[in-house]
Parts: structure tokens; C-alpha cells; sequence
């Protein structure tokens, strides 16, 4: 199996998930909303922004890893990453003043300060950045690559980072009730409060909106997941390993369903599908299993028998998100909104996942011709 293809294959089945939400929750009518489709593509609608911040977490860890192990030290890979993650955050406001530039007519200035999907991305891999700096064991500071000590070192910092990532996870989940309601920072400016709470400017938490609690917990769990994935035991025993997650999740969903009929209440709202620490238990319990099986069908299914196109959306998945969105809920929509029935949205859903397909081809070739022509021009060099 090519290394971590299953990332890949992960991220392209958000973009595939995010394709049909978007398509079927812009163009159906409203009769057709109350279609079982409809109602699906919703339910699978839950999933993608999970994984994409997940991921974002596992993808951390594999980049932190291999700095590490080139001898980077904790203040050059926290610059990095730090970096890598205000260029996502940067460009979340650049696509939101791009939206309002499409749509200034009919689009409040209020949606330029949105806490969108690429906002918590940013910041995920800012707080991620510091975590790992915070975290990471002394010594590596001063270790070069060919020290004996660097193999130990880096193994310490992975540990403290596993423990750190599950800990901060567990923090910003338990915080979330009380920040959504009894505890709200309501003194804040609402563009401020709405990173903590998804306030925007309605007074009280929106659920559509991506603020620091509890989305950031997601991509906390994916760095002690990712972390955890390089350690020995998961190297040497690693299908064992992506099997035991796997029923890790199964474990986690049951929790959740046993916390959530418990008589223990620890919040004085209890809102188990917005804010709860129970409903974010579930649906780690949900990636672990994805993990798994994505996995599952890399290693030994058919998923890199010829081309994958699935796997191809995932190596250009931020560029296919910022262009869909565009044919999708904006001006440029393939096509009428809120006026087709299902069979017209699903031809539309293909025509989308195939120009995007195309899009994606095009990047990666693109950059892949770019590549081989600077060889020749370091080579003179």
C-alpha cells in the first residue's frame, strides 16, 4: 500500500459527502426537501467537517514527525507549522471577501467576520502549532540529526504529544456547554465571541458555524491519533492497530449513547446534538470507524486497483471546496436553486463531482510538470 494513501481516500470521501450536501441542501425545492434523499444527504452532511479537522490533526502529526526526525528543532517546527496554519486562516478571510464580492448585492457585511470551515482549519493548526511546541521534550531543542539521543527524543515528544492532543480534546469538549450557554463570553465584541461560540450576530450560538469550541477538539484528536500512528508498536503491528481503533470508535459510539441516558447531568443545559461531550464522543467514535475501514480498503480492498478518483479529490481537496461553492450557493450555480427536484439535483451533483474531478487532474498535473521543469533548472544550478 503506498504510504497513507488512506488519508487521501479519507479526505476525498469528505469532498464526495461535502458534494452531495451542498448540492441536494442548494437546488431542491421544497417539496422535495421532504424527500427520504433529502433527508439523508443531510444526516451524511454531519460527517465531512469532522473529518476534514480531523484529518487536519493526522496530517500535523505526519508533518511534525518528519521534521522531528530531520532534526528540526521545537522552535524551527513550531514556526513551520504555526506559519502553515495563519497562510489557511488567511486564506478563510480571503475566501470570505471573495463571497461577498460575488454575491455584494444580496450578501450582508456581516458574513465577511462568518466562523467558517478554513477559520477553524487555521486556527486548529495554530493551537496545534503551540501544543506541540508546549509539549514536546526539552532535549530536541539542542539535538542535531545524527545524535544517538534523537531516536528517544522524538519518541518522548510523540508520547507527550499523544497525551496533550487527548487531554486538550477532552478540555475544549467539556468546556463547549458551558461556553454555548451559562457561561457565554457575552462581554466579548461578537465577532470575537463568535470563535468561542459561533454567536455571529444573532445574539446566540448558531450550530452551522465553526467556532474554536468544539470544532478545534476534532483536529486535537486527530494529532494524538496521527502521533499514535508512528509509534513502533503501530509500525511493526500496524493493521492490529488500525483494527483496535476501529473498535475503539464502536466502543466510543456505545459510551455515548450510555452517557446520554445516564441520570448524571453535569450541565445545567443539556443539548446532546449541539454542545454535549457525549454527541462529540459519538462522532470520534464515527472517525475511528471510518479510519478503520478507509484504511481496510486501502491495504486490501480495491481502492488503488488503476485510478482512484476518490483519492485524486483528496490530494487537491481545499482547492475543490473553495471552487464548488462557488457553482453550488452562488451566482455562477449550475443550477436554479431551491426549484429541482431530486433526479435534476443528482444529474447536477454528477456534472459538479466530474468538473471537480477535472479540476483536481488538471492542479496535480499541472504541478507535476512544474516539478520536473525546475529538475533540469537545479541541475544547471
Amino acid at each position: 500500500m503506498k504510504r497513507l494513501s488512506y488519508i487521501d481516500w479519507m479526505r476525498g470521501l469528505a469532498c464526495v459527502l461535502m458534494f452531495q450536501t451542498h448540492c441536494y441542501d442548494s437546488w431542491l425545492s421544497p417539496q422535495a426537501r421532504n424527500s427520504a434523499t433529502f433527508i439523508w444527504s443531510q444526516l451524511l452532511g454531519t460527517l465531512p467537517a469532522p473529518l476534514f479537522i480531523f484529518l487536519a490533526g493526522v496530517s500535523f502529526a505526519l508533518v511534525t514527525e518528519r521534521l522531528r526526525e530531520k532534526g528540526a528543532s521545537n522552535v524551527e517546527i513550531a514556526k513551520a507549522t504555526i506559519r502553515r496554519g495563519a497562510e489557511i486562516f488567511a486564506l478563510g478571510i480571503l475566501f470570505r471577501l471573495q463571497e461577498y464580492a460575488l454575491g455584494y448585492r444580496w450578501v450582508p457585511w456581516t458574513d465577511l467576520l462568518r466562523v467558517d470551515i478554513l477559520n477553524i482549519l487555521g486556527l486548529s493548526m495554530i493551537l496545534m502549532g503551540i501544543l506541540c511546541w508546549l509539549s514536546a521534550s526539552r532535549s530536541s531543542a539542542s539535538a542535531n540529526a545524527a545524535a544517538p539521543s534523537v531516536p528517544r527524543t522524538v519518541a518522548s515528544s510523540r508520547n507527550r504529544g499523544i497525551f496533550a492532543g487527548l487531554f486538550t480534546a477532552a478540555v475544549v469538549a467539556m468546556a463547549t456547554p458551558h461556553l454555548w450557554t451559562t457561561y457565554r463570553p457575552s462581554q466579548l465584541p461578537w465577532p470575537l465571541e463568535s470563535y468561542i461560540n459561533g454567536v455571529h450576530n444573532s445574539g446566540h450560538p448558531q450550530p452551522w458555524l465553526f467556532p474554536i469550541f468544539p470544532w478545534s477538539a476534532f483536529a486535537f484528536v486527530g494529532l494524538a491519533v496521527g502521533f499514535f500512528l508512528f509509534t513502533n508498536t503501530a509500525k511493526r503491528y500496524e493493521g492490529a492497530i488500525f483494527a483496535a481503533l476501529g473498535g475503539t470508535g464502536i466502543l466510543a459510539c456505545f459510551l455515548s449513547i450510555k452517557l446520554d441516558h445516564s441520570s448524571i447531568q453535569l450541565y445545567p443545559v443539556y443539548d446532546y446534538w449541539h454542545t454535549s461531550p457525549n454527541f462529540f464522543l459519538m462522532r470520534c467514535g464515527i472517525l475511528l470507524i471510518i479510519l478503520f475501514c478507509v484504511y481496510a480498503w486501502c491495504r486490501w480492498g480495491l481502492a488503488q486497483m488503476g485510478f482512484s478518483p476518490i483519492i485524486q479529490l483528496g490530494k487537491t481537496s481545499l482547492l475543490v471546496y473553495w471552487v464548488h461553492i462557488e457553482f453550488v450557493y452562488g451566482r455562477l450555480s449550475i443550477l436554479p436553486k431551491h426549484k429541482c427536484t431530486v433526479l435534476q439535483a443528482s444529474v447536477g451533483l454528477l456534472v459538479i463531482f466530474l468538473a471537480m474531478l477535472g479540476l483536481s487532474l488538471l492542479r496535480t498535473n499541472w504541478k507535476s510538470r512544474r516539478a520536473k521543469a525546475q529538475k533540469p533548472a537545479a541541475a544547471t544550478v
